[in-house]
């Protein structure tokens, strides 16, 4: 069998997942519960990506973005979720070596693309609101592909790099991951070496893609903000801000959760509170993108409506 750098140097073959509980009762109970936010987030997302794919009023560059982001988050729902509702029911919550890598390194790609992809949101509104007649002419569609495509590459390289570092430790003892997936952290915490050194490269990567984007994000809303306030009608600048209000939305309630866990030291590690929080910002946050960018935004509620009169006429 294939196994990552550094495997050969290592005891364990399998790791066991904890997940929540061991009263098969409660398991359920939270296997109905989570199995209800897992198709709420995949076909809420899905159907943001449906309406944006058949309304031709909504190909621009912010509904492209936001059609990207869906795509993002369905992908990082599916990498947790699926198999912490099977060790939910099953007696069995073992993961392979190779299975973790897969799971840990997908997941951090997903979420790295996911926090590089808000400066680009951010900058679509700065440039749409900032600079509202050459919008089109500065964010064409070679760039927006370009941009898109870049957020991709980095985040998957830089998942590669956190990845192989914390899989080609030893592992030579307790295989118990108090978690309920791969999540470095807590896989990292059962290495039998110091991981000092691996910690400090992990925070340079979290510099470097959590507090640099967030910084760019702060940067592009000051201007936004004072773009806004030299508008003189009140209605007008409640229009701006209402543009801007889902995105500062869904980057808070990403970031907060995501800049504790990975930025904290070791030495701080919480297995049940990290539990809850990456909960938060895996599944709730998900969920809470499709609500938000629908509920805030006519022109989907439209193109929902538009979809479900052709459905009926149809019918």
């Amino acid at each position: 069998m294939w196994m990552p750098p550094g495997q050969n140097r290592s005891w364990v073959s399998e790791f066991i997942l904890l997940g929540f509980s061991n009263d098969p009762i409660f398991n359920r109970m939270l296997f109905v519960a989570f199995l209800l936010l897992y198709l709420s987030s995949v076909l809420g997302n899905g159907l943001i990506v449906t309406l944006i794919c058949l309304d031709t009023h909504l190909h621009t560059p912010m509904y492209f973005f936001l059609c990207i982001l869906s795509l993002l988050d369905m992908g990082y729902v599916t990498t947790t979720m699926p198999q912490m509702l099977v060790h939910l029911l099953a007696r069995s919550h073992t993961i392979s070596f190779t299975g973790c890598w897969i799971q840990m390194y997908v997941f951090g790609a997903l979420g790295l693309t996911e926090c590089i992809f808000f400066v680009v949101m951010a900058y679509d509104r700065y440039v749409a609101i900032c600079y509202p007649l050459h919008y089109t002419v500065i964010l064409t569609w070679g760039l927006c592909t370009r941009l898109a495509g870049g957020t991709w590459a980095c985040g998957f390289f830089f998942s590669l790099i956190h990845t192989f570092l914390t899989m080609r430790l030893p592992y030579c003892g307790p295989n118990i991951v108090n978690h309920y997936f791969c999540e470095g952290p807590s896989v990292r915490s059962l290495a039998c070496m110091d991981t000092h050194l691996i910690e400090m490269v992990d925070l340079v990567i979290s510099v470097f893609m959590v507090v640099t984007p967030l910084s760019l994000i702060l940067a592009s809303y000051i201007r936004i903000a004072q773009a806004i306030l030299k508008i003189k009608s009140m209605q007008g600048r409640c229009k701006a801000f209402s543009t801007c209000a889902s995105h500062l939305t869904v980057v808070v309630f990403f970031y907060a959760p995501a800049t504790y866990i990975y930025m904290r030291p070791n030495s701080s590690y919480s297995p049940e509170q990290d539990k809850q929080i990456s909960l938060f910002y895996n599944v709730f946050t998900v969920l809470l993108n499709p609500v938000v960018y629908s509920l805030r935004n006519k022109d989907i509620k439209g193109a929902f409506l538009k979809v479900m009169e052709q459905s009926s006429l149809v019918c």
